[in-house]
């Protein structure tokens, strides 16, 4: 239960992300695809033409419950991918900073090593 509560970047990387995870990405991947907008407008347009011919009261109340419910689950898809892209970018800023100040100071760490990490990371957010 404490995973389930701390930001989706800190549960852990890409191969030990929880079903959670591993399930909203694909979902965030399929909602941002041609597919999921056309499957949107078919039923945008099935509400639409039901006001239009005068569909009963019963239909439209259904068809803007399955919307509502849709755009709730869309929200929460939307925030978990935002957190974890902005942990990601967040990563990659302090490694580069990081990396610039050994440079600067003329030290060798581990700031190379976790910049390259860091600048993978695109892969698993």
């Amino acid at each position: 239960m404490r995973d389930s509560v701390q930001h989706p970047a800190m549960r852990g990387e890409a191969e030990r992300r929880g079903r959670f995870d591993r399930m909203a990405q694909a979902a965030s991947h399929f909602a941002s695809s041609s597919a999921f907008f056309v499957l949107c407008a078919a039923v945008v347009l099935t509400w639409f033409i039901g006001l239009v011919v005068g569909a009963s009261a019963s239909f439209q109340a259904d068809l803007a419950g399955a919307m509502a419910a849709l755009t709730l689950l869309l929200v929460a898809l939307l925030k978990n991918a935002e957190l974890r892209a902005e942990h990601a970018v967040q990563r990659k800023l302090d490694a580069i900073a990081v990396a610039l100040l050994e440079q600067h100071q003329g030290t060798r760490g581990d700031a190379e090593r976790e910049l390259q990490h860091a600048i993978g990371m695109h892969e698993e957010v």
